[in-house]
């Protein structure tokens, strides 16, 4: 496995036991499941259920809990049992050839699957920290709103999203990955505490709530920083409004199959929240003992269990989205799982001038699904770190940033079809129909397709508008056969330059030449356009 972490180098995991392996047993059914079905909230809150109703997605099976007398089986046998997944109904525990055997033989066992890959030809690849710090420090201080997170936003096309309202409120997302230091402290976190915008926590790694404990990587922070991150004047992610459940499945100080198990019960239990999107900078490939390590032809999106699960996720209305990888310069050069996954949106990096990152791994899957996807920006990122602005570099920061887009996409059409989603977001891409092997389908653009959606629906259709002229010089005008309440004028950076209420026209003749987005705003609907100032 090689992981996608911040400001620390992995060591050697050494716990590796040649006499057992790590097994995943599978069970027969789920013998109680017609009670769940008779009351669905025993298992998923209301939120949970929500999305499915939003969506058309009926519960199934996968749904209801595991059996708890078949883990209790388990233990009789003489079995730790402390990780176990309702979706694919089973448990993984460390077994010997001898125990797989008398496994197999449980009535309540249908098979048991296999971890190992027993190949052990693969090396053990450098780890190579691609999130180098550039800045750590306030230096870069800047008066305007969107500060140090401007061009970033701006590559994806956010903004329009932020002028129309759509900031991510009321979206949930989940947060997998390797530990959320002083999120609980540090004052660039501060609007998301104070906002109960953090709404739940949990470490399957140790099985506590001790997320936020500084002997644990801070990658996950400087994650959640790129999209809910707050610094007035300074930074503000790509969905600062957004709500957020922080969960820790990575454990740094080792390269252990259990790992893909958390990060399945993680997901599961994120489900059970109803989150909207999950967002995981974490990757599996190489792990220390070979025995468990991948080939690019498992690369198939099904092969590896939390593909698998990461497909539940995205099946149960959830969007997925997963760091393509930092191995593009390595001997290992392509993603990494959960990223092969057709049903996973995995994002790769590109730089500020939109060429791709050289770190960027590369796609296509093994079956030649294009991957990944999409790209955000990944070298030179700004984001977050306990009270500080920071530059950092990897896949790992592209995707939170991409996140955050699809977190305000969701919240101005929270009943879209997902698959749906997910293919207007390709297609709406800078290099659509073509791809490359870094950059898939090239960078996202959520204003365009927000554009795209908006322009179809009925809303838009009663609210015929025109601005002209575009380019203009000295006054910008708004044909409308609706009151319009007021217009607002943005500059490129984000800072309110000029209100008018009541009008349909504003002066605009002594800006700068540049991009400014308008903000027209009507009786029960706010809209946007972009325009040059000449």
């Amino acid at each position: 496995m090689k992981k996608l972490l911040l400001f620390c180098l992995l060591v050697g995991y050494s716990g590796a036991n040649a006499q057992t392996e790590l097994v995943f047993v599978y069970f027969t059914g789920k013998p109680n499941k017609a009670a769940f079905y008779a009351n669905p909230l025993s298992e998923l809150t209301q939120k949970s259920l929500n999305r499915r109703t939003s969506l058309g997605i009926p519960l199934n099976d996968q749904d209801a809990p595991i059996e708890q007398s078949y883990l209790q089986n388990l233990q009789n046998l003489g079995f730790t049992v402390i990780d176990y997944s309702k979706w694919l109904n089973g448990a993984a525990v460390n077994a010997t050839p001898a125990q797989i055997v008398v496994l197999q033989t449980q009535p309540y066992v249908s098979s048991v699957g296999r971890f190992a890959k027993n190949n052990p030809s693969i090396p053990k690849a450098a780890i190579n920290n691609k999130w180098n710090t550039t800045s750590d420090s306030q230096k870069t201080l800047t008066v305007f709103d969107y500060g140090s997170g401007s061009a970033q936003i701006d590559q994806i096309n956010v903004r329009p999203l932020h002028l129309a309202g759509f900031t991510g409120t009321g979206v949930s997302i989940a947060v997998i990955d390797a530990g959320f230091p002083y999120v609980d402290t540090g004052s660039a976190f501060n609007r998301l505490r104070t906002n109960n915008q953090i709404k739940g926590v949990y470490d399957f790694v140790t099985k506590t709530n001790n997320v936020y404990s500084t002997s644990i990587s801070n990658h996950g922070s400087a994650v959640l920083g790129a999209i809910g991150g707050y610094i007035k004047d300074v930074f503000v992610g790509s969905a600062p409004d957004a709500d957020f459940y922080l969960y820790r499945s990575e454990n740094a100080v080792g390269e252990i199959p259990e790992e893909e198990i958390y990060w399945i019960e993680a997901a599961e239990e994120a489900d059970r929240k109803g989150v909207d999107i999950i967002t995981a900078s974490l990757g599996y490939n190489i792990f220390d003992d070979p025995r468990y390590s991948y080939t690019y032809s498992d690369m198939n999106g099904t092969t590896s269990f939390i593909a698998r699960a990461a497909e539940i996720a995205a099946n149960k209305g959830i969007f997925v989205l997963a760091a393509a990888g930092n191995a593009g310069q390595q001997a290992w050069h392509y993603l990494m799982t959960p990223a092969d996954n057709a049903k996973v949106f995995s994002i790769g990096s590109v730089d500020a001038t939109g060429n791709s990152s050289g770190f960027s791994s590369y796609g296509p899957n093994s079956l030649g699904i294009v991957k990944p996807d999409g790209s955000a920006r990944g070298t030179a990122s700004a984001t977050v770190n306990n009270s500080t602005l920071t530059s950092v570099n990897g896949t790992s920061i592209a995707t939170p940033i991409a996140a955050g887009g699809v977190a305000c996409f969701i919240q101005a059409f929270p009943s879209m079809n997902r698959e749906l989603m997910r293919t207007k977001l390709r297609q709406t891409a800078s290099l659509y129909p073509n791809h490359t092997d870094q950059m898939g389908y090239g960078i996202l653009n959520f204003g365009s397709v927000y554009n795209q959606v908006l322009n179809t629906s009925e809303t838009v259709k009663k609210e015929k508008f025109a601005i002209f002229p575009n380019p203009v010089k000295n006054i910008l005008n708004i044909a409308s056969e609706s009151e319009v309440l007021s217009l607002e004028v943005y500059d490129n950076l984000g800072k309110l330059v000029r209100k008018n209420s009541g009008q349909k026209s504003i002066k605009v003749e002594e800006f700068p030449k540049g991009t400014y987005y308008l903000k027209i705003q009507m009786k029960d609907k706010s809209f946007y356009e972009k325009f040059l100032k000449e």
